[in-house]
């Protein structure tokens, strides 16, 4: 009879890789433990305001009162959903929250690209950064002031745009008071606020576009406005595609102090927007189940917006931000 031949125990290999696997996760761990330690700040504040915030979803499916508790109030189901989708007003306030979103994307969103483009092409580095603070620096003022200043400007008792068109001979516009106006008014101040920070990350991009694609293109005789095209611009699609998926993402969220500033009670019809709504119906009539529900449905569909134009821009040969 052949002697049969112990064959070794592969529990002992298991066991020295995984000590060896975690030696080296502790060892890298305690390398970048700096690292770490700057990174603990963001992750502390997703955790409380971002994730931590969401248990309270649960009471969009409830008939919440701030007595009884989350624990407390009745469960109601998709009821308040339900009122969404049937309040007269709705459909009303759902389009002017898209039109001005549609107004970002098409007006606002490409002025930090071409802000970021004329800057790159100063020559002299004084004016470059002279140019570059004071595109910057409407970003550092708060929206009130913003918004005061435009009142300033445009009223009818001696706001400088009506005095020159008085002086022109034209009629005087009551822009305040005039819904027709409130959307230019609108999309003008955030690009006048937001336009040059925007630039920030764009003109970074350019700067990393390596000299010798312009100085060989220059050899083949490309001007400046071939320059852009063929090499500036292509050098930062991937940054613009990825700042436009996350620009989708906030479809429904326009943001609530820009545009409670200018409404009032004339130009309500076309300046309402879910985040208005959403003040007016949780914190001033003390709706909050219901407003919880359209904050829920906001984030629904900016999620489903994010992930689609993430994967048409894979589909394009992009990478996408996941």
């Amino acid at each position: 009879m052949q002697e049969l031949t112990a064959q070794p125990s592969p529990a002992p290999q298991i066991k020295r890789e995984t000590y060896k696997s975690s030696s080296e996760l502790k060892k890298r761990l305690w390398r970048n433990k700096w690292l770490y330690v700057m990174l603990t700040p963001g992750v502390l504040y997703f955790i409380i305001f971002k994730y931590f915030p969401m248990y309270g979803l649960i009471i969009a499916f409830q008939d919440y009162k701030p007595y009884q508790g989350i624990t407390g109030s009745n469960w109601v189901g998709m009821k308040h959903f339900s009122r969404l989708f049937t309040e007269p007003d709705f459909l009303n306030i759902l389009v002017n929250t898209l039109v001005l979103f549609g107004l970002n994307i098409l007006i606002y969103f490409p002025m930090p690209i071409i802000l970021a483009l004329m800057l790159n092409e100063l020559q002299g580095s004084f004016f470059k950064r002279t140019f570059q603070t004071i595109f910057y620096l409407p970003h550092f003022l708060s929206l009130v002031i913003i918004v005061s200043i435009s009142f300033v400007m445009v009223t009818m008792d001696g706001g400088i745009i009506n005095e020159l068109l008085s002086y022109f001979g034209f009629e005087k516009i009551n822009f305040l008071l005039n819904p027709g106006w409130f959307r230019p008014m609108y999309i003008i101040q955030v690009i006048w606020r937001e336009a040059g920070w925007g630039t920030i990350i764009y003109l970074a991009s350019i700067a990393a576009i390596d000299p010798g694609l312009y100085e060989a293109s220059r050899m083949d005789g490309a001007g400046r406005l071939r320059q852009v095209w063929h090499i500036t611009l292509p050098a930062i699609r991937g940054v613009i595609i990825t700042l436009f998926i996350l620009k989708i993402g906030s479809v429904l969220d326009l943001g609530f102090e820009h545009v409670f500033l200018l409404l009032n009670s004339m130009n309500r019809e076309v300046a309402e927007i879910i985040d208005t709504y959403v003040y007016t119906a949780g914190l001033r009539q003390g709706q909050f189940s219901y407003s919880t529900a359209i904050g829920f449905f906001k984030s629904i569909v900016g999620l489903i917006m994010v992930m689609l134009v993430n994967k048409a821009s894979k589909k394009m040969g992009e990478e996408g931000v996941y």
